[in-house]
């Protein structure tokens, strides 16, 4: 995936808390590595540290890996950033093992 996207969220949430609920209308399309336009949707945001991170799975495709993107606000935007440091990703990916882990014991 490209290195951020700018995509206006104007979904009225604040995603700086977690959720419960699914985002299943809300789908965004991201640009791969071959320059190829793909629909993602919105599954599920978490906090990891001081951050917001959004887990996206591709819209026509669900058996396809997901994705795991940071959320930053910018000039009241949504923008959406690769994870390119190996210690962050490393905490995020322990914190979604965690929210997942939760969930099944639910």
């Amino acid at each position: 995936m490209s290195d951020h996207k700018h995509d206006d969220c104007g979904c009225g949430h604040d995603h700086s808390h977690d959720h419960d609920h699914e985002h299943e209308d809300f789908v965004l399309t991201l640009t791969d590595e071959d320059g190829k336009e793909v629909e993602m949707a919105l599954v599920e945001t978490f906090n990891c540290d001081d951050n917001v991170y959004a887990l996206l799975l591709e819209r026509n495709n669900p058996e396809a890996d997901g994705v795991i993107l940071r959320i930053e606000e910018e000039d009241e935007e949504m923008v959406l950033y690769n994870i390119e440091d190996e210690a962050e990703w490393e905490r995020v990916q322990q914190a979604y093992e965690e929210l997942v882990a939760a969930h099944e014991h639910n």
